[in-house]
């Protein structure tokens, strides 16, 4: 089947979604999440042949932790599938309501985006997280993962689509993409006449490959370029514990933490505890002038202009040295993607000036970024964590995923 042909059927799905009940596209959420559990053993051995080919060519171990499912992996998805199924379904919210002097009543009603095209990296998990999001706001999703998670992408889309024949949601509602050229990306972000919006989740310059080219409007999310501010009177315990797991526990993600600022008070005290602290996780460190001067005997490298902006993905943090809370806020607000940025003070004052002045779509006091997520902010599983202003920000649950119409009862008016 062709790209046209599996937009067309995701489209004329979508239209038959709207009729349908909450209770009906939970019913088809609770059938796909058994049947991920199933056929557990299937999708691991798909999984095994992407992940054997990407370790032959040569990819990094953060990336490859991204791309590999295991039992409980697919376990989480399945659960995130039911935790999705428990959320207010938002299709049908009466947002405002109201009667015009002439005794229309008027009511603004939310209702599904309609056919929502996925395209996204070696990241299998978003196939189900993408589906089930979409499927509950009453969307059809057009999936386009990459290349390198073809085996696990197709035969997740199998497992899910043969799960939804004996529900009331189509299975046609979920379609991949899966010729893997990058023609059929370009064409796919053509489908004016199909798709009614695409969100790119990726790497910087995949998201930036899909603004500049589509021309289906896009929501952008997802490059991370996240920063942890210690501001001077940060505790030494709370500041490393923060630190270590915004960057270490899964660092591939896009709300690991890339770039530590440190106030130069703090740093004088505990800079070399807080670097050796990382160096100890094996994680690289680039440093300004006045961090490598501080921690002379760490290997630290020259922090170079391209490393302030850069979203590593992999065991690498660059280290920066401020005078001020506001010097910060100014080179947060330089060099973000505008995704989380974290201070961790005990100054009510510099936390208040950090939180309204970061230009970000998530930030944090005395907590760790790797909290932006979905799934921590109770909404289920995300489709995505938009940085942008229009339409949606920050992680995106189901109410990001629907639009809204006007609905206007008369009894007779005419003008």
């Amino acid at each position: 089947m062709n790209l046209i042909d599996k937009a067309t059927r995701a489209r004329e799905a979508a239209a038959a979604m709207t009729a349908l009940t909450t209770e009906q596209k939970n019913q088809a959420l609770l059938a796909m999440a058994d049947a991920l559990e199933t056929h557990m053993a299937h999708i691991i051995e798909a999984n095994t042949q992407d992940t054997t080919a990407a370790k032959e060519s040569g990819i990094t171990n953060a990336m490859l932790d991204r791309l590999t499912l295991t039992e409980a992996r697919i376990k989480d998805m399945a659960d995130g599938l039911r935790q999705v199924t428990t959320l207010a379904d938002p299709v049908g919210d009466v947002l405002e309501a109201w009667e015009l002097p002439n005794g229309l009543q008027v009511e603004k009603v939310r209702v599904p985006l309609g056919v929502i095209g996925i395209i996204y990296e070696a990241r299998p998990n978003v196939t189900v997280d993408a589906a089930g999001l979409c499927l509950k706001a009453g969307n059809a999703v057009v999936l386009r993962g990459s290349s390198s998670a073809l085996h696990s992408n197709r035969t997740l889309v199998t497992v899910l689509r043969e799960a939804l024949t004996d529900t009331a949601i189509p299975a046609e509602a979920i379609q991949l993409l899966d010729e893997g050229t990058r023609e059929e990306v370009n064409r796919m972000m053509r489908l004016n006449d199909y798709l009614d919006v695409i969100i790119p989740r990726g790497g910087a310059g995949l998201i930036r490959s899909v603004v500049e080219n589509s021309s289906v409007p896009v929501i952008e999310t997802g490059a991370g370029n996240c920063h942890i501010y210690l501001d001077a009177s940060a505790q030494l315990d709370m500041a490393t514990n923060i630190v270590l797991n915004a960057k270490t526990q899964r660092p591939a993600v896009c709300n690991a933490a890339e770039t530590l600022l440190v106030h130069a008070d703090w740093a004088k005290q505990h800079l070399t505890d807080i670097l050796t602290a990382l160096t100890e996780k094996n994680v690289e460190l680039r440093g300004c002038a006045r961090t490598r001067e501080l921690a002379p005997d760490l290997a630290i490298l020259p922090a170079t202009d391209e490393d302030w902006s850069t979203e590593y993905n992999d065991y690498i943090m660059t280290i920066g040295i401020v005078d001020s809370v506001e010097e910060a806020i100014a080179h947060i607000n330089r060099f973000s993607t505008k995704h989380s940025e974290a201070i961790i003070t005990e100054s009510a004052e510099n936390a208040r000036a950090f939180l309204t002045r970061v230009d970000s779509a998530a930030v944090y006091h005395n907590a760790s970024t790797r909290f932006t997520d979905g799934f921590e902010f109770g909404f289920g599983a995300e489709i995505g964590i938009s940085t942008q202003k229009l339409h949606a920000r920050g992680p995106m649950g189901l109410p990001a995923l629907t639009s809204s119409k006007y609905i206007i009862h008369g009894t007779g008016q005419i003008r």
